[in-house]
């Protein structure tokens, strides 16, 4: 028995009363039961938080069911606190939030019963100790959801949304499976951080680096990465709370994954590069497309897509504690940009003339990258003299948010914008590169002494590097320059074809049936 159960194991228990309490009122306007949802997510949050507390004052020990292979286990860390006070904190604004969105509807008692058991299941993910906790965690999850995304079960986008989300979902599912088995056999144990140090003693071995695929391959399905990403697109057919919580927590369970088993992870080259390149593709894809969307939450998944492919970089970088911040920053915005959706519908549509838009030449493009390059080595020099010097892959990666800051700055060196534009977007790329090392140094005081640091890069590493900034910077030149060459007959239909997602889910549907309705 651990002398001191941390806070946030309590979370997901704060949870079941409540949920199991709606099976006997399912329908609609249940009472009090909406009151008492969203009050067992606001002590699920406080527990959450206050573990946070107690694990940053404390060390307080994990808990453990059973032996052997199926163990079933919860750690106690910073980093599974800091997720813990995540999903609270969103789950009890979704579940506020849908006290008035689901009121009235037919189902509302069973949506505050589905939502509660997703919420705790997403809590024993992020906190999971064991391999199969997180298995049985995640496949609860993906159960629940799939009846959420059919809470419209007479929609037949929703019926073909729930399906796709199934089959994709289940087989990140089944190479966790995979990965268990094969971890075992090679070392003996499932527990997360035993893993690791059998590994650093023994070495991964030919089943333990095709466990360590196996785990890269279910966190790329569960973050609907490129070219599997199809799903996500179309889980708008589910309401408005349903769309927050999994944008929010549920899509972010992939990066979780590889986070807790980052020092496993990291001692596959190939795992690594592996997460370089997809996530590397699935970011630029998503972006490309998200620009095209007219539907502001078909935008948002898009975009949700892209940075999660930004996210799979990170780690395969090795940037383990900016993939941790990223979950947490990306996980509050997206939260807020869904449930606040109908507002930003109402004023854009208020919006009667829109402004100028300043067309930037190829030479103040070029000076644009320039000047935003130059401050970024500034910046970069500065933070290096007061806190010690930035990995490689640190500096890659602050290259690669930079670009996107140039596009600001190409706006402001455009022969007709104005002074004040031109100010602008130059504190715009210095307030992004003081913000970005900031950001990147609290981090790494907060979770860097739990996570591996960056491995110093070899041949194969040096390689992905100037890939993946070239083509960052590549893409992001295109965009700069893209009021130039935006009336040529062949952007209309790059852009129908980039609009559509270059039918990649249309050959989804095809191969895996998406096209078919799901019997209830």
């Amino acid at each position: 028995m651990p002398d001191a159960i941390a806070f946030p194991m309590l979370a997901p228990l704060a949870l079941v009363p409540v949920s199991l309490l709606a099976l006997a009122r399912p329908g609609k306007r249940p009472g009090h039961l909406p009151r008492w949802s969203e009050t067992s997510a606001l002590a699920a949050f406080a527990l959450a938080l206050a573990g946070l507390i107690q694990t940053a004052l404390a060390a307080p020990t994990g808990a453990a069911l059973l032996d052997g292979p199926l163990a079933l286990g919860l750690r106690a860390d910073l980093v599974a606190a800091s997720m813990a006070s995540l999903v609270g904190f969103i789950g009890w604004i979704v579940m506020r939030y849908s006290r008035t969105y689901c009121d009235g509807e037919a189902r509302e008692g069973a949506f505050h019963g589905l939502m509660l058991t997703t919420l705790a299941a997403v809590l024993v993910f992020v906190q999971a100790g064991t391999l199969p906790t997180m298995i049985l965690a995640a496949v609860a999850v993906g159960l629940t959801l799939k009846r959420l995304l059919l809470f419209y079960p007479d929609r037949p986008e929703a019926q073909r949304a729930a399906t796709k989300f199934a089959l994709v979902w289940h087989a990140g599912d089944a190479m966790l499976v995979l990965a268990a088995i094969l971890l075992f056999a090679r070392f003996g144990t499932l527990d997360v951080t035993a893993l690791s140090g059998a590994a650093a003693s023994m070495g991964l071995g030919l089943g333990g680096t095709i466990g360590v695929a196996a785990l890269v391959a279910a966190a790329a399905l569960k973050t609907a990465a490129f070219p599997l990403h199809g799903w996500l697109t179309e889980v708008m057919e589910a309401p408005t709370p349903v769309s927050a919580l999994l944008h929010a927590g549920i899509i972010n369970s992939g990066g979780v994954l590889l986070i807790t088993a980052a020092p496993l992870v990291q001692m596959s080259t190939g795992a690594m590069a592996a997460l370089v390149m997809i996530g590397g593709l699935t970011a630029l894809f998503g972006a490309a497309v998200m620009l095209t969307q007219s539907a502001i939450k078909t935008a948002l998944a898009w975009s949700t897509i892209s940075q999660m492919g930004f996210m799979l970089l990170q780690c395969g970088l090795g940037l383990w504690t900016l993939a941790l911040l990223h979950i947490i920053a990306h996980s509050l915005y997206k939260a807020h940009a869904f449930l606040s959706s109908g507002g930003a519908v109402a004023e854009v549509a208020s919006i009667r003339r829109p402004g100028p838009v300043a067309v930037p030449s190829v030479a103040a493009v070029l000076k644009s990258f320039a000047l935003a390059l130059a401050i970024f080595a500034a910046i970069a020099g500065a933070f290096t003299a007061a806190f010690g010097p930035k990995s490689p892959q640190a500096l890659a990666l602050g290259a690669i948010l930079i670009f996107g800051v140039a596009y600001l700055v190409a706006q402001g060196l455009a022969d007709r914008a104005p002074v004040a534009l031109t100010k602008r977007t130059a504190g715009a790329a210095l307030a992004a590169a003081a913000g970005y090392f900031s950001f990147q140094t609290l981090a790494q005081a907060i979770w860097g002494p739990i996570l591996p640091p960056a491995p110093m890069p070899g041949e194969l590493e040096w390689a992905m590097l100037v890939i993946a900034v070239a083509s960052f910077g590549l893409v992001a030149f295109a965009q700069a320059l893209f009021p130039l060459w935006a009336h040529h007959p062949a952007t209309a239909g790059l852009r129908v074809h980039l609009a559509n997602g270059l039918y990649l889910n249309a050959l989804l549907d095809r191969a895996i049936g998406g096209f078919r309705t799901t019997i209830r």
